[in-house]
């Protein structure tokens, strides 16, 4: 589907989307922080971010989809956990369906706007908050609409606590919310997760791919939309990718290095016997952690 993006944003909210990254390409890649697929498309992200990053940058637009579940019924908590379960045992990413059950999110909306209030931080700070957010969530089971649980997501990748907070009652992250749910509804988002691809060229057509493909389709998006065959960048020794990610599945590991499963923990298991990783707990798959030394 096309669109342009100079359709998007009025000119109040646009200051607010503007680039720190002159790159060729943005992809906006529509997600909710509740939302599975959008976890099980971490393994492809980073791959495409490690071969093919100098040529896009990523803007996170949070779509909201999931705030304005009914947390109150029973029926609504059993069917997402069902499928929690299903997309974790489908793509190796993990997520625990029994948090509906146990520790249920009361405010999928306060999750959202944490989020935001991150990326007032700088967007790297908000990308690193997502995640860390997404962890708790699907690996730990915890309510990541409690103040406290987000103030330790905060603490975790070195925000200003107090500056956080701050914004995290501020009309500018609300705001700043809303501009992300505009685009979502102008762009007619209606599954996540969605990625919009740009070129430089605001007055250029984008391309909207929804849904969870074959890394290969990626690919071939960037290459339409550059008009050359981009060169795909070798991943970074493994030790690396750890200390820069802190915390990734074996399925993570296996799509970026072109590994199987097996293959892939095999690798990890002797990082973990030099003490360089530690082993997380998970329903489905394995995580790992570096050890900050």
């Amino acid at each position: 589907m096309i669109w342009r993006k100079e359709d998007l944003l009025n000119p109040e909210l646009s200051n607010m989307y503007q680039a720190t990254e002159k790159k060729p390409l943005e992809i906006y890649m529509f997600v909710d922080p509740l939302c599975p697929e959008c976890w099980a498309l971490e393994p492809l992200i980073k791959k495409l971010q490690i071969e093919y990053g100098k040529y896009f940058s990523i803007r996170h637009i949070l779509s909201g989809r999931l705030a304005t579940l009914n947390m109150g019924r029973k029926k609504k908590y059993d069917s997402i956990a069902e499928l929690w379960e299903k997309t974790a045992s489908r793509t190796g990413m993990s997520c625990d369906g029994n948090l509906w059950f146990e520790n249920p999110v009361s405010s999928p909306y306060l999750a959202s706007i944490a989020v935001k209030s991150a990326e007032l931080q700088g967007r790297r700070k908000g990308i690193q908050f997502l995640r860390k957010l997404q962890e708790v969530l699907f690996l730990e089971k915890q309510n990541v609409s409690n103040f406290d649980v987000l103030k330790s997501c905060a603490r975790s990748i070195g925000l200003d606590i107090e500056e956080f907070i701050t914004d995290i009652h501020s009309e500018t992250a609300a705001k700043a919310f809303q501009c992300d749910l505009k685009i979502t509804a102008e762009m007619d988002v209606q599954e996540i997760p969605t990625l919009v691809f740009f070129n430089s060229n605001v007055e250029d057509e984008g391309i909207k791919i929804t849904g969870y493909y074959p890394y290969e389709v990626y690919v071939q998006i960037l290459e339409e939309m550059l008009a050359v065959k981009p060169e795909a960048c070798t991943p970074p020794p493994l030790e690396a990718f750890l200390k820069h990610y802190k915390t990734v599945a074996s399925k993570e590991v296996a799509v970026v290095y072109n590994m199987t499963i097996q293959q892939a923990e095999k690798e990890l298991k002797k990082l973990l016997l030099k003490q360089k990783v530690e082993l997380l707990p998970a329903k489905y798959g394995m995580f790992w952690r570096y050890n900050e030394v």
